[in-house]
């Protein structure tokens, strides 16, 4: 079976200050923030509270900053971290990996203030970090020879590309921005299905090995062959260019029995027991949720795509982004894979945030209380993860090691 192992990094040479050792330890932290803070400031807008002179719909920019923003850094952070693993090679770090935190930040803040700004400005500074990332990972991945994992490269060219459609939409009128914004969440679904269809049936068969309880996991061949991913990737692109279409409803619903057959055969209901491997196998169950609610909604006018797409989002991305940063997080800071009570609640406010932003458009008279409790439980989650993985990420391993 194939995977992805999260295992000690090797570094090599002189990383610079303690907090630009490693990509898990600057973009973790910021991705935290991100959220914690970007979804409160949504719901303010979403009220009408405050203006951002945006200049698209004021949605747009909230699926922007959760897709690119939030979960930009999450991507970066994981892939600076492991692909030294995957090549045996020296970690980013330093004036590079300063460099590239600058960036995305910069983005940040540029496509926040796009209404005071030229649009060219914007789009400079914004889609400047993933080509910068990938430039980053490119050497080691190429030189290394590792082909299996340089399919994260054309990952984040296409990732690249959904960000420009947005930018062209906003600036040139070149088609709704949102288009982009459903691509971009369809290429980090497809990194779910790659990532966690090799670490969550890894981590579990170790785990349960572990416990005196050894499994083995038959995986279907032509679904971990390229048919789980290829899946989600045509289900997505479909939900971009022809949504409610019943082609991509009918896609939609083939994808997430795929994904349901796939993840029925690695014992998760064994793994409740712990928190850290459970919320794994949580965060891929979401992801079943939503293709298959967001397939119905093709069928069903009762059922409203936002719905689904909720499901797919602050669920499944939300859940699994939460599961392996701190997960990732520990394991390379020299500290054992235990978390915190505190960690344990923020992963129970984010699958209850994500529930009943999923369930608020389907319940009219209640919509507007359930989305500010869903979106308010989602960033208090955030809020916790700040709070106690700060001290992890900025000060030295626990081991002593470097890093």
């Amino acid at each position: 079976m194939a995977t992805i192992p999260l295992q000690e990094p090797v570094y090599r040479g002189k990383p610079g200050p303690l907090f630009f050792a490693a990509g898990f330890r600057p973009f973790f932290l910021f991705a935290g923030i991100q959220a914690a803070l970007a979804l409160p400031l949504w719901l303010v807008v979403y009220v009408g509270g405050m203006d951002l002179n945006f200049p698209a719909a004021a949605a747009a920019w909230h699926g922007h900053e959760m897709v690119f923003g939030f979960a930009g850094a999450a991507v970066g952070g994981f892939l600076l971290t492991a692909v030294p693993n995957w090549t045996n090679t020296h970690h980013v770090s330093g004036r590079p990996l300063m460099l590239l935190f600058a960036v995305w930040l910069a983005g940040r803040v540029a496509f926040t203030l796009a209404g005071w700004l030229p649009a060219a400005v914007v789009a400079v500074l914004d889609l400047a970090y993933v080509p910068l990332l990938a430039v980053l990972l490119a050497k080691p991945l190429i030189g290394a020879g590792k082909w299996r994992n340089i399919v994260f490269l054309p990952i984040l060219a296409l990732f690249l590309l959904a960000n420009a459609l947005v930018h062209a939409g906003m600036a040139l009128g070149w088609g709704d921005p949102m288009r982009g914004v459903y691509l971009g969440v369809a290429l980090l679904l497809v990194m779910i299905a790659i990532v966690g269809g090799r670490i969550v049936p890894s981590f579990t068969q170790n785990w349960l090995r572990m416990q005196g309880r050894p499994v083995e996991l038959r995986p279907i061949g032509w679904i971990e062959k390229g048919g789980a991913q290829a899946s989600v990737l045509l289900a997505g692109v479909l939900m971009a260019l022809a949504p409610g279409s019943a082609v991509a409803g009918a896609v939609l619903l083939a994808a997430a029995a795929i994904h349901l057959l796939r993840m029925s055969r690695w014992y998760g209901a064994r793994t409740v027991s712990n928190p850290i491997l459970g919320v794994l196998h949580l965060g891929y169950l979401w992801l079943v949720i939503g293709l298959a609610l967001l397939g119905l909604s093709s069928f069903v006018d009762a059922l409203p795509a936002s719905a689904a797409v909720h499901a797919l989002t602050a669920g499944s991305i939300g859940t699994m982004v939460l599961g392996v940063m701190s997960r990732a997080a520990l394991g390379h800071s020299g500290r054992s894979l235990q978390v915190s009570k505190a960690t344990v609640a923020a992963y129970v406010l984010l699958s209850v945030g994500a529930l009943l932003r999923v369930v608020a458009p389907l319940a009219p008279d209640a919509q507007l209380g359930l989305t500010h409790a869903g979106g308010t439980l989602w960033a208090l989650a955030w809020g916790l993860f700040v709070v106690v993985y700060f001290p992890i990420v900025t000060r030295p391993r626990a081991d002593g090691r470097p890093g």
